[in-house]
């Protein structure tokens, strides 16, 4: 049986114990023996957990880290720690892998581990594997991405009829939106997030800091109404496109034509335009405690069949990424529109 420790006891570390808990006998069929929580560390003292991370590395029994703390710190030293200790991490955190995912991957392959951050992006769609195992011999063109199950939430609301503030009241009741939404709301989470995936198909760095960003609280339900005649949605996207080297995130009106015009509710979708596979879409719940803990243990379930060796991301090479000027909004326009 393989130990691991969760670093984090929230939403998301809860749900990596749950999905092993419930799911051991699934893990088993891959993995032969499965594997054991021996370790939950958090910075609260909880009955059953650890609040010392040198407790935790300097035990050889344990081969992998579960990092579902978020935020950048103490999630980035205690990545790099365990690291250096030759133990695999795998996260959670777009924050810290937008920030210091190049860093942490190189000081992976160094110690003979790895860092994978399947959850970082998408929650439980297997995004980002796909784009590495199963597109990595495309030439990717674009990437368009519904990646923030709270915007679209409100939005698929403001759809209905409501206005931005109700819609937005009513996902804080339910548990999608923050107090304090402005991460997801002004874009913000959407940028992270694309900013990754730009990077993995692009062999570029592309950082948070360098993605255009609008978010969605100047949109009104009469822009719905005007999308509508139009046989149009407003969906905010995160967008990267190759030829112009150009990551952008800002409200887009969307033809019904196209497959992100349905994704609604909190589910994110994201089309992968490839030059000999076409388009393609990936969709699913992009947030939520149990789909993005399953995108975690799916990393666990790698890092544990590889054991002494690294995986290969990517990351590990990228050097930063000069950035395109994303197109203005054509004049007499309130939105981007998304090509077909």
């Amino acid at each position: 049986m393989i130990d691991i420790a969760i670093l984090g006891l929230g939403t998301v570390g809860g749900g990596v114990a749950d999905v092993i808990r419930e799911n051991q006998n699934e893990i088993r069929h891959v993995l032969g023996d499965g594997v054991n929580v021996k370790y939950i560390l958090d910075i609260r003292d909880l009955p059953g957990v650890v609040n010392d991370i040198n407790i935790i590395v300097n035990d050889p029994d344990v081969k992998i880290i579960c990092e579902t703390m978020g935020g950048k710190e103490p999630a980035y030293t205690y990545s790099k720690l365990a690291l250096e200790h030759g133990i695999s991490v795998c996260t959670s955190n777009k924050e810290l892998v937008d920030a210091h995912g190049v860093e942490l991957s190189r000081t992976a392959r160094e110690h003979k581990c790895s860092y994978l951050f399947e959850a970082s992006v998408g929650g439980g769609i297997p995004l980002l594997r796909t784009i590495r195992e199963a597109c990595g011999h495309e030439r990717v063109s674009r990437i368009a991405g519904i990646l923030n199950g709270t915007c679209n939430y409100i939005l698929t609301n403001m759809k209905a009829g409501k206005d931005f503030t109700d819609a937005l009241k009513e996902a804080q009741e339910k548990g999608f939106a923050e107090r304090n939404p402005a991460a997801d709301v002004e874009g913000h989470d959407t940028a992270r997030k694309i900013a990754i995936l730009a990077s993995l198909v692009s062999g570029k760095k592309f950082s948070y800091e360098q993605v255009t960003c609008e978010g969605i609280t100047k949109i009104t339900r009469y822009d719905f109404a005007d999308a509508e005649r139009r046989n149009m949605s407003i969906k905010l996207l995160g967008v990267y496109d190759a030829e112009k080297s150009s990551v952008n995130v800002s409200p887009y009106l969307v033809p019904s034509t196209s497959p992100l015009y349905a994704v609604s509710d909190v589910f994110n979708g994201v089309m992968i335009s490839g030059n000999m596979l076409g388009d393609i879409m990936l969709y699913g719940r992009g947030a939520g405690k149990l789909p993005t803990a399953s995108a975690v243990v799916s990393d666990v379930i790698e890092c544990a069949k590889t054991l002494g060796t690294t995986i290969d991301t990517g990351f590990a090479d990228l050097e930063p990424a000069e950035v395109g000027k994303v197109p203005g909004i054509p004049a007499g326009q309130k939105f981007r529109f998304l090509e077909a």
